[in-house]
């Protein structure tokens, strides 16, 4: 299924983190705006299409707003991309980009990030000697120091630094799995003990206000 009136859209994932390697999935996330006149009735449009091959997630802009006001890290990736990853960037995307810190919470940017993190840590244990492992271990890292750089100044570097170093950890992980515990222990310490630069709450309005703005640009576009 074509889906119309994307907004913003880019290549996330392992490509966007540096840890791809040969043979690696290419992810894409991106956001669409449903034609207004079409949220208006009783039987409103998908908010999501989700494909393989290739692999692409595109959320309705409300649901994208929703999610990211939860602190959501997945969809947080999209309005912190390098440039060259953006595969489609509308003036509306630009503007979306230009709020990205609106949808950000100290408190939401922590459960979120460690939320995550847990999950992957619950997987790798769930699946030791997995082929799998590994990969869980490398995304545990990631959003742990993703979500604590995010907490502590406001900014999320989607691109990790040393790519050898997650991949190093993933493989000792994948030896051990309950080695990735430590590690998980020393982020949940320092969220608890670092200051935040996050306000408590995010600051909906520019979200609404943008929103509001899509709603009037597709209005007359109704299929």
């Amino acid at each position: 299924m074509t889906v119309q009136n994307i907004l913003l859209s880019g290549v996330v994932g392992s490509t966007a983190y540096g840890l791809a390697r040969e043979g690696s999935d290419v992810d894409r996330l991106g956001m669409f705006a449903a034609p207004t006149e079409t949220l208006l009735g009783l039987h409103t449009p998908k908010e999501s299409h989700v494909t393989t091959a290739p692999d692409r997630t595109l959320h309705e802009a409300a649901k994208w707003c929703r999610l990211a006001l939860g602190g959501n890290p997945t969809v947080m990736e999209l309005v912190w991309l390098p440039d060259e990853l953006y595969e489609v960037r509308t003036p509306l995307g630009d503007e979306l980009i230009g709020i990205r810190g609106s949808f950000l919470s100290a408190q939401r940017v922590r459960d979120a990030y460690l939320g995550y993190a847990t999950q992957q840590f619950r997987k790798l244990e769930s699946r030791a000697g997995d082929h799998r492992t590994a990969k869980h271990a490398r995304h545990l890292k990631r959003l742990c120091h993703q979500g604590l750089e995010l907490y502590t100044t406001g900014r999320l570097a989607v691109r990790v630094v040393d790519p050898e170093e997650y991949h190093r950890f993933g493989d000792a992980v994948a030896a051990d799995p309950a080695s990735a515990r430590s590690l998980l222990a020393h982020y949940e310490t320092a969220f608890a003990e670092t200051r935040s630069v996050l306000p408590d709450r995010p600051d909906e309005r520019p979200a609404e206000a943008w929103l509001r703005r899509v709603r009037a640009e597709f209005y007359d576009t109704a299929a």
